[in-house]
């Protein structure tokens, strides 16, 4: 998924899910510091999104 989607894009994904303080460090964007949940939730954003786009 990371080759996919550009930076800009899982900066967004990550303001819609409420996580994106945490995944800011340093000017660039690290999920180290993500909950496995909130990465799956993350996931299922971007498919969603992908689905809607294909309609």
């Amino acid at each position: 998924m990371a080759k996919f989607l550009s930076d800009q894009t899982k900066f967004e994904f990550a303001q819609e899910l409420g996580v994106a303080d945490q995944v800011t460090q340093g000017g660039s964007l690290y999920f180290g510091h993500v909950s496995s949940k909130n990465c799956g939730n993350f996931v299922k954003l971007a498919i969603s999104k992908a689905e809607q786009s294909m309609v």
